[in-house]
């Protein structure tokens, strides 16, 4: 039985129509105000029939996931990094850069992706299910997930101290920003620090030796000076953010402040992608 106040915003299943009358079912309590985020994200997603409900099945098959048995690189001892927005609910991806053994003047850049397909078998319900769904799905309020949170935010999230399966991409960072010899192969990474991009700026902006990202910033530079030179279209859109107030609904939306942290992450998914596509 639904307790429900003037304004309330509901799922209805029609059960029939007579002589403009229509009578239905009220499947669901969407929100207790029209004006809430809360009613406004479950409109748009009954609106665009966004998959937002997992089925038992499917929630099944990811408890009881098992990593795939394939050789993997141990690369648990490297201090790989995380740099994402303040607010970000899992990590999809980390860093890592250090001198090559043969050539201290050349950079190993190590760019980690959470190896999903260690756990979703294609063809699977897990499977079937991303396909469906084809992206996770971002509101003020909440997230629609591709996946199930047991592996979206859990064993495919690079959570800090966490030992995670990876899929790695290693590339030689000349002096001159090419990229050269790229590598692939599935490892076992753990994160050792999470940082939000304002944390990772203050790096840049004081450049430090001994800080966590100093090669990898090195990486960067040498990178963009590259990608300069061969004058790429350059994209830089800006990206809004909604502010919620005390009770849910949306205060202002400003701009989010676009830091070289975001371009350094962008610049090492990039030729991570050139190198996979190459």
């Amino acid at each position: 039985q639904w307790e429900l106040r003037h304004g309330a915003l509901v799922l209805v299943q029609v059960i029939s129509k007579h002589r403009g009358t229509i009578a239905g079912k009220i499947l669901e309590l969407l929100g207790t105000r029209l004006d809430s985020p809360q009613a406004v994200s479950m409109v748009a997603i009954h609106e665009h029939d966004i998959p937002y409900q997992f089925s038992e099945a499917v929630f099944h098959e990811a408890e009881i996931a098992e990593p795939l048995d394939c050789v993997r690189e141990d690369l648990s001892h490297l201090p790989f990094v995380t740099i994402d927005p303040k607010d970000a609910r899992d990590h999809d991806d980390a860093l890592y850069a250090c001198p090559t053994p043969d050539n201290p003047a050349i950079i190993h850049l190590y760019v980690a992706i959470a190896d999903v397909s260690a756990y979703v078998r294609g063809g699977g319900l897990l499977d079937q299910e991303a396909c469906k769904r084809g992206n996770s799905v971002y509101f003020p309020d909440r997230v629609v997930p591709m996946l199930p949170e047991q592996l979206s935010n859990g064993l495919c999230s690079l959570k800090m101290g966490q030992e995670r399966l990876a899929f790695v991409c290693r590339l030689r960072v000349g002096e001159d920003g090419q990229c050269t010899d790229p590598k692939f192969f599935r490892a076992r990474i753990k994160v050792q620090y999470n940082f939000a991009y304002e944390e990772a700026q203050t790096y840049i902006d004081k450049p430090d030796a001994n800080s966590p990202i100093s090669l990898l910033l090195k990486a960067y530079n040498r990178m963009a000076q590259a990608r300069d030179l061969r004058e790429p279209l350059d994209l830089d859109v800006p990206e809004h953010q909604i502010h919620l107030d005390t009770e849910g609904r949306v205060h202002k939306i400003t701009l989010r402040d676009r830091f070289d942290a975001h371009r350094l992450v962008e610049e090492c998914m990039i030729q991570a992608n050139v190198a996979a596509g190459t």
